[in-house]
């Protein structure tokens, strides 16, 4: 029998092959489109149920007559010739030509009705799977000179439309699949290639069809049809099986195959979120209908008896590409925090598509307690059901983590976590947002853990402790947050009864595991337009991170604030100054307080009440009126109220700028850096002191720069003075650098007067100019009364009153000079920083490379680093526009370019050498740029273009947001400056070309490249 039906299917197909061949030689010498037509229903109605008056209306006599008088086989015959046709070399040869002969020649020719049925039946009731294999490489033709192209396009987008979005094309391939596999002629593993080849070509339709195709065959539109047409006729297929037999019949795992490996080709699209928006919906309906079907706790039994949960189950199994099922997990996460799942839901839907897979595949276990918990960052409530489902392995009662009978899976995650998260390189290089996702993973398992469990585990305690002190070093108030919290839930599993806060923060009985991140809003980079005000970096300078540089991060109150706006007030230089007033406030404070307290005295008999003397020595102290009194007192480190009486007229003294000052400058720098204002201050008043001693030094600064720096820049890197002292160093030096550069002053506006003049007028000489506003009076001689020997003429005359203006007189007078000097004659003076610009920043910058005793600003002290470096962009900034930043700016640049400082493993660097190079940036003049250009300075075109090289490598390359949108923000000022530079250079070249001179030669060498353009100068 076998041998019989092979040769009945051999003798079938070369009868098929055979119509073919007359069919396709009917096509190729046709002369009218019915006799196209009548050939391709002479083989159609062999192959399907056709009936001929359809389609006979739309022909001619004598073609119709043809098609009415066709035989027609029986059912069985057709099944026959169906079979040996798509399932041989029949159909393939056949469909190039109604591809590309029939529909760029006489396609466009047929009726509708012959069009439906003996052309698209071809494909619409073919063999799904071998017609894709057909249709989809046409969406690309190769052209030649016969071949109409777009009708080849358009035809084939047309039939892909007609196949698989109207008559479910994706839901005949499974079927198709299935069939093949229960019959003798195919096995699973002859299929599996099959099936991947096909899924990837279904997959690859929106990605060839053309731009302006119909929308349907975008790819959101058209994977979300196949997926709801997938889902669809598998579920059916659940629900008409009986409960034993689900999934059990050979044809529905082929099936399920071809459904996996087809949502593994939408994830690999990168659809993933297509599909899940699909899958979701469903799941959390079987979840919720679980739930609310049984009154108990539902459990794992619950769950597996539901015939939908074994779908998804086998569904998940069927995935076998590792990275379609990240994808997936990644998405059905985020989705499910979209929707504001509650934990339970949460827990039941993962475990419905994940629980098999995580137990039969070590990838996926792998890839939730390890890449989900340490490299990824989901939101909280994602890592809690990580947690739950993938460590603790048990579905959580109410919306809290439960921890199970099995804990060995939780303190193998906890040691593997904590192992990673206690690196420093960790915290050097890891975002901060996942270094927050890892720490709240330790933190959530920690709280589950016990005592007993925590020694259990292999050096867990010691990585902890090794992590916190780690992060505690770290300028970022946020990172050393994160210790804190790790800390204390430590410290509760080791004694729940002492808790140990490193934070204050951190008083509540819930930890914020969150830390306050939100996502980040969408900044827009500043317009190239803006003025210079606005073209300042918006960025965080990198010393607003440092919580405990001066004054601990903690804010000034408003008396400082005032007595620091109140000292840019005007001084005339001529005053006398009792220095004994500048103690303790001015006079009219005094005269304030005495008449406040006799205003008490008269308004109460209070003051008649006998009151303690003991407290009266205070008002016999010493003041202080001399700064040699107040070195004194600060170098006696045991008399603490000797000290803070110093520190309170230090800052008042300097100012006031005696003779003295120019001899104790730099015993006064040196004591008031080594006075130890913690160990002097009364308890909760250490900020006061040390603002005190702080302005003393800015001050000092700001009033003798030159003998100041000498001393601050060898204690700088002195090994006498600690890591705190030398911040506080460049603190200040900061300060006074922008003091120096907003400092105003007043002074008499200089006047060119002419010597020689010409009168032009027909008056005489000694009689004022007639010139003035419009309706003036003639000038009158007044008499003047008193003396008869006057040595000038006085002269008045009646002026037109101003707009607005409340007339007060009748005349105006006019004299050779005004008893007040107006207030146009007087100009402001600002910026005096440009001149100590280089005795700020050369002496600092050298040996910053050199590691000496206690001094080591490339490795350990790397927070004296970056507050170096951003001392010294601020000073570029404060000197912008000058000669002097021109002259700085190559050094400070050779500075930034070595190895060990722009490349450095901490972010806090980093931040401050991108600020440092914006500063540059800020402060050149594109004029310097443009001659330093033109007479062949190629120091600055080469450090410009590091600039921008540089910058496009941490935009690229660096994983800290920060630093990318500092990055981006110095890219654009690069641009700005560039282009501004190439307009300086345009405007030479013009000028040169005018006077027949030519630029220098070495111009050329010198290049300003326009970041994300090709132009060059």
């Amino acid at each position: 029998m076998e041998e019989e039906a092979k040769r009945r299917r051999r003798e079938v197909g070369s009868r098929v092959l055979d119509k073919v061949g007359e069919v396709i030689s009917a096509i190729k010498t046709a002369k009218h489109v019915d006799q196209v037509i009548c050939s391709l229903h002479s083989l159609a109605v062999l192959l399907f149920p056709l009936d001929p008056s359809l389609i006979s209306g739309s022909l001619d006599e004598g073609y119709r007559e043809q098609v009415l008088n066709a035989n027609i086989p029986s059912a069985e015959e057709r099944e026959e010739w169906w079979q040996a046709f798509y399932r041989g070399a029949a159909f393939p040869t056949l469909a190039r030509v109604l591809l590309f002969d029939v529909a760029s020649n006489w396609l466009p020719c047929f009726p509708y009705s012959a069009k439906e049925r003996v052309y698209d039946a071809f494909f619409v009731s073919g063999l799904s799977t071998e017609v894709v294999q057909i249709l989809v490489p046409c969406l690309q033709p190769n052209g030649n000179d016969n071949l109409d192209v777009n009708a080849v396009q358009s035809n084939s987008e047309r039939l892909l439309l007609l196949c698989f979005l109207e008559n479910d094309g994706v839901v005949q391939m499974a079927r198709e699949f299935g069939s093949a596999h229960q019959s003798s002629d195919f096995t699973s593993a002859q299929l599996k290639p099959v099936l991947s080849r096909v899924a990837q070509i279904v997959a690859s339709i929106p990605d060839k069809a053309r731009p302006k195709a119909s929308t349907s065959l975008s790819s959101h539109f058209f994977f979300k049809h196949i997926t709801l047409q997938l889902l669809d006729e598998v579920q059916e297929r659940v629900k008409n099986l009986p409960k034993e037999a689900i999934f059990n019949e050979s044809g529905s795992d082929v099936t399920m195959l071809f459904v996996g490996e087809t949502f593994s080709r939408i994830c690999r699209r990168g659809f993933s979120d297509v599909l899940l928006g699909e899958v979701i919906p469903q799941v959390l309906g079987d979840v919720q209908w679980c739930l609310s079907s049984c009154s108990d706790p539902a459990t794992e039994e619950v769950f597996e008896a539901n015939p939908r949960s074994q779908f998804w189950l086998r569904m998940m199994e069927a995935i076998n590409d590792s990275y379609a099922v990240e994808r997936m997990s990644e998405q059905l996460l985020h989705q499910l925090a979209i929707e504001q799942a509650t934990n339970i839901e949460a827990y039941w839907t993962l475990w419905i598509l994940f629980n098999r897979v995580i137990k039969n595949q070590p990838s996926v276990r792998s890839m939730f307690v390890y890449k989900f918990l340490l490299w990824k960052v989901f939101p909280i409530c994602c890592l809690r059901w990580i947690i739950q489902f993938a460590v603790l392995e048990c579905p959580p009662v109410a919306n809290s983590l439960t921890k199970g009978c099995d804990a060995h899976v939780l303190l193998d995650t906890v040691q593997r976590l904590v192992a990673a998260w206690s690196k420093r390189e960790f915290v050097q290089s890891a975002p901060v947002e996942q270094q927050a996702y890892v720490t709240a993973a330790i933190g959530l398992c920690m709280e589950l853990m016990s005592k007993e469990e925590l020694d259990k585990s292999k050096d867990v305690m010691h990585s902890i402790l090794q992590g916190v002190s780690c992060r505690l070093e770290s300028p970022t108030h946020l990172i050393r947050k994160m210790a804190s919290n790790i800390a204390l839930v430590f410290s509760k599993v080791i004694d729940p009864k002492n808790p140990l806060y490193l934070d204050d923060s951190c008083i509540d009985e819930t930890i914020d595991w969150e830390f306050g991140l939100t996502k980040p809003e969408k900044r827009a980079l500043p317009s190239s337009n803006e003025n210079d005000e606005a073209k300042t970096l918006t960025i965080s300078e990198p010393e607003k991170d440092l919580n405990y540089s001066r004054n601990n991060g903690i804010g000034r109150n408003n008396k400082g604030e005032n007595k620091k706006a109140s000292q840019f007030k005007l001084v005339d230089p001529d005053e006398i100054i009792d220095p004994a007033t500048l103690n303790y406030g001015s006079a009219s404070d005094r005269d304030e307080d005495d008449e406040a307290c006799e205003n008490s005295d008269s308004s109460s008999d209070s003051s008649l009440q006998p009151y303690d003397l003991t407290d009266d020595d205070t008002d016999l102290q010493k003041k202080f009126t001399q700064l040699v009194d107040v070195v004194g007192a600060l170098r006696k480190s045991d008399d603490a109220d000797g000290v803070e009486r110093a520190l309170d007229v230090a800052e008042k003294l300097v100012r006031a700028s005696p003779d003295e000052l120019t001899y104790v400058v730099g015993d006064l720098a040196r004591t008031l850096v080594q006075v130890r204002c913690s160990d002097l201050a009364v308890e909760g008043e250490e900020e006061s002191v040390e603002e005190k001693r702080q302005r003393a030094l800015i001050a000092l600064l700001v009033t003798c720069p030159f003998q100041s720096l000498d001393t601050l820049n060898k204690l700088l890197y002195s090994p006498n003075v600690d890591v705190s002292q030398r911040i506080m160093i460049l603190d200040i030096m900061t300060e006074a650098a922008q003091e120096l550069a907003n400092a105003k002053s007043m002074k008499p506006k200089h006047q060119s007067t002419v010597l020689i003049s010409t009168i032009s007028e027909n008056q005489p000489w000694f009689l004022p100019s007639s010139s003035g506003p419009p309706g003036a009076g003639a000038w009158k001689e007044v008499s003047e009364t008193g003396t008869l020997l006057n040595y000038s003429n006085r002269y008045e005359r009646e002026l037109p009153p101003k707009p607005g203006q409340i007339r007060k007189g009748k005349t105006r007078r006019w004299s050779l000079r005004t008893p007040n000097m107006q207030e146009n004659q007087l100009e402001w003076t600002q910026n005096k920083f440009p001149i100590y610009a280089a005795a700020f920043m050369l002496p600092a910058m050298q040996g910053f490379d050199k590691k000496r005793h206690g001094v080591d600003l490339l490795g350990r002290d790397f927070i004296v680093l970056g507050k170096l470096i951003y001392m010294l962009g601020t000073c570029m900034r404060c000197a912008s526009m000058h000669p002097e930043a021109s002259a700085l700016a190559p050094p400070l640049l050779d500075m930034l370019r070595s190895r060990e400082i722009c490349h450095h493993k901490e972010v806090y660097v980093r931040k401050a050498v991108l600020f440092a190079a914006s500063s540059i940036l800020v402060s050149l003049h594109p004029s310097y740029v443009a001659s330093a250009i033109t007479e062949g300075n190629l120091e600055v075109s080469k450090g410009l273009e590091w600039i921008r090289l540089w910058a496009l490598d941490i935009v690229e390359s660096d994983v800290d947001k920060e630093c990318y949108m500092m990055a981006m923000s110095c890219l654009q000022l690069h641009a700005e400056m560039a282009l501004q530079a190439s307009r300086a250079i345009e405007t030479a070249e013009t000028t040169f070309k005018a006077k027949n001179v030519g630029l220098p030669s070495i111009l050329s060498k010198g290049t300003i490249r326009i970041p994300f353009s090709n132009v060059e100068y």
